[in-house]
């Protein structure tokens, strides 16, 4: 390690769930995180001053002034420019010593195989049921770990998936069919704390690093939510169906 990148580090490095070999092992790492947006933002720019070597980024829509009231990896500059240029060229300001990968695209089953592959764990911010179902179903396929996260209002579920492992639990586990049309409303109709939305992805950056430098305890199997307006959070068991179209249905394939 360089003595530029001991100095840059050095807060991650003096702990000792760390230390250099750890901090060597996340500019080795490569996150893939889809949604640049509300999660996105706070998510991405704590990875890249984390130290995480590679980080790409999917999303195919644009910066909105609505969106900056969340989405603080932006500024008002950014307004109608794509939001993977945009959130790469504020992380290489952040950090210059990683490499950021943009995909300016909507994930779909024609684009996901060829995409999460090259990744080391997948970190989910998408904002509807069938982004969610779709990567779910993917890493299961790939034994890829996915740390999936969701915020309404002042409420916020942060979760660890990795059902490749015998007893670990899924998405769909917990979800096992896709709400009706219009049965969930996107944010903008909900409304959403830009604070929360920054705490709960905080939130998810940490069960990343934890996850790839494999310390503390995983939330595999695990559930936190948070409820920002009483200031409560609490972590709840999550069981693997047995009978679930996405892990049981492939395991007997």
């Amino acid at each position: 390690m360089r003595n530029e990148q001991l100095n840059r580090y050095v807060r991650n490095i003096t702990l000792k769930e760390i230390d250099e070999e750890g901090q060597e092992k996340l500019l080795n790492s490569k996150v893939l995180v889809i949604g640049a947006g509300g999660l996105g933002s706070p998510l991405l720019l704590y990875l890249a001053a984390s130290g995480i070597g590679t980080i790409g980024i999917i999303d195919d829509d644009k910066v909105d002034l609505s969106n900056l009231q969340r989405q603080i990896i932006y500024k008002n500059d950014d307004v109608d420019q794509p939001k993977t240029h945009a959130a790469k060229k504020r992380l290489l300001e952040l950090n210059p010593d990683i490499n950021i990968i943009t995909h300016q695209l909507r994930l779909d089953e024609t684009n996901i195989d060829n995409i999460i592959k090259d990744y080391d764990i997948i970190a989910d911010g998408s904002d509807n049921f069938e982004t969610r179902f779709l990567v779910n179903e993917r890493c299961f396929r790939h034994k890829k770990p996915l740390v999936s996260a969701a915020v309404v209002g002042f409420s916020g579920q942060v979760y660890t998936f990795k059902p490749y492992l015998d007893g670990h639990p899924c998405y769909r586990c917990i979800y096992p069919e896709l709400p009706a049309p219009n049965a969930s409303p996107p944010c903008r109709e909900f409304g959403v704390l830009g604070s929360v939305v920054g705490q709960v992805g905080s939130f998810q950056a940490t069960e990343i690093i934890k996850e790839l430098l494999n310390i503390g305890e995983s939330l595999s199997g695990k559930m936190i939510m948070i409820d920002a307006l009483y200031a409560d959070i609490k972590k709840v068991k999550i069981n693997r169906d047995p009978n679930c179209l996405c892990c049981a249905n492939e395991r007997k394939k």
